[in-house]
């Protein structure tokens, strides 16, 4: 089990641009972008709000992390234990190791994991991703009235995640909370596929590598090839920071798409009225499209794929060190 401090850390790492990225992905579609650019998105944030604001939001996914990561990495591994139960590896003799699993094996047991961890991950990015825009629907609020919007005063505190969760379970009652679970799903599902299989995939070839050169495994007490728990550290960190970056990019727009959705109802300024309809997940990617382009949908998506491979690369590093100790 990947340590809850090394997940708590990565969160704040990671926050700053992740706000950055939802800001860039909620800008309305009716109105003129508000920031160039990832830059200028932080720079405009850092003016306004302080060295605090860029960590507004910050304790859902801190408090949502180990929910999170039990789930993902619990149910990854078993699944991989029903998938070596169902279909066992033909030519495996030693029962002391498990058997291995091949690459599409790999990818379905990560993509039931994602498809799992997403229905955790939901309502803690709903509130987040709702935290992350209320000070720009603040200073357009002071704009509207003819103020100056470069800082939000201190008595004009928005609310909190208790707060906002409970306007949610007022308005929508308990589903509300899954508000952009399409896009989580999807995002979840294919990404995590593509997350555990690409660092398998990285790992074992350092592992191969080294056994073609002779060496042999110091880990396992009756040595054979090497496997992962012989890797140095920066041959597991940059499976891990690899793993990262394709993680991220895969299914980019579904990410895009369900943070448009969560911020709607703030940017607009009102919530939905009685009977009205909200735009569904293919429906917020079309409008997209048509607004901004094939850009649009990745808006973020070089600033996420960089925040995410310093992350990835310490999340796997003490998994796979765990792993090689406790099996």
């Amino acid at each position: 089990m990947v340590p809850q401090q090394a997940s708590i850390v990565s969160k704040l790492f990671e926050h700053p641009f992740d706000l950055v990225k939802v800001r860039l992905q909620s800008q309305p579609l009716d109105r003129p972008l508000r920031f160039k650019g990832p830059l200028d998105c932080m720079i405009q944030t850092f003016k306004g709000e302080g060295l605090r604001g860029l960590w507004r939001g910050v304790s859902m996914p801190v408090g949502g992390a180990m929910a999170e990561n039990a789930t993902l990495f619990v149910v990854y591994n078993q699944s991989q234990s029903l998938l070596r139960h169902y279909f066992p590896h033909p030519v495996h003799d030693d029962p002391t190791q498990s058997a291995p699993l091949s690459i599409p094996q790999i990818a379905t047991a990560a993509a039931i994991a994602g498809s799992a961890a997403s229905f955790v991950l939901t309502p803690v990015e709903l509130v987040k991703c709702k935290m992350q825009v209320q000070n720009i629907v603040a200073a357009d609020a002071l704009l509207a009235s003819g103020s100056s919007p470069t800082t939000i005063p201190s008595n004009q505190k928005p609310p909190g995640p208790v707060a906002i969760t409970r306007t949610i379970l007022k308005e929508s009652g308990i589903k509300g909370l899954w508000l952009g679970q399409t896009g989580t799903f999807l995002r979840e599902t294919g990404g995590s596929a593509a997350w555990f299989t690409t660092f398998e995939v990285l790992s074992t070839f350092f592992a191969q590598r080294r056994t073609n050169r002779g060496e042999t495994s110091q880990v396992n007490p009756g040595g054979g090839p090497v496997t992962k728990g012989d890797l140095a550290a920066w041959e597991l960190m940059l499976s891990g920071a690899s793993a990262g970056v394709v993680y991220n990019c895969v299914l980019f727009p579904a990410d895009c798409i369900k943070s448009t959705i969560q911020t709607e109802d703030e940017l607009r300024g009102t919530a939905l009225k009685p009977g009205e309809k909200r735009r569904g997940f293919l429906q917020v990617g079309k409008d997209i499209y048509r607004a901004r382009g094939i850009k649009g949908l990745y808006s973020g998506c070089g600033l996420t794929a960089l925040r995410a491979a310093p992350s990835s690369a310490l999340i796997f590093y003490i998994y796979s060190r765990l792993e090689s100790i406790f099996g």
